[in-house]
Formats: structure tokens, sequence, C-alpha cells
């Protein structure tokens, strides 16, 4: 996600051609965002970092529905 943030800041600012970032080029902009793509698109799930994510989210509910029916704070 800060990935994509950072792309959409870099194209504000050399749209709007704010201070040195208006000597940026539009090819390295381009290229972050094939970069994302490449990454979100084959590289994360090939390394399984998408499933770990959920897995993940599933733990932290599975804990907490336990800690709210047997009352304890772990």
């Amino acid at each position: 996600m800060p990935l994509i943030l950072l792309i959409a800041a870099l194209c504000g600012l050399r749209y709007f051609e704010v201070w040195q970032f208006a000597t940026l080029s539009w090819w390295s902009i381009g290229g972050l965002m094939v970069f994302a793509f490449i990454w979100f698109e084959f590289l994360e799930p090939l390394l399984g970092l998408d499933k770990r994510k959920a897995h993940n989210e599933d733990e932290k509910r599975r804990k907490a529905r336990v800690a709210q029916e047997f009352g304890t704070k772990k």
C-alpha cells in the first residue's frame, strides 16, 4: 500500500510541477507503476505473502473471539 501512495504522490507532484519533481521523468513514474503491478500480481502470490496476511488476520479474529468468550486478556 505504501508503494501505491508513493506513486500517487509522485504523479501529483510531477503533474503540478512542484519543486524538484518538475524535472522527474514520467518514464520513471511509469516504471514504478509497472514494478508495483508485477509485485502485486505475480511476486506477492508467488511468495505466499497474500495468504500469510489473510492467515494472520484470521488468527487475530480467532484470538479476539476466544478472549471475548472466556474473558481472558490474551
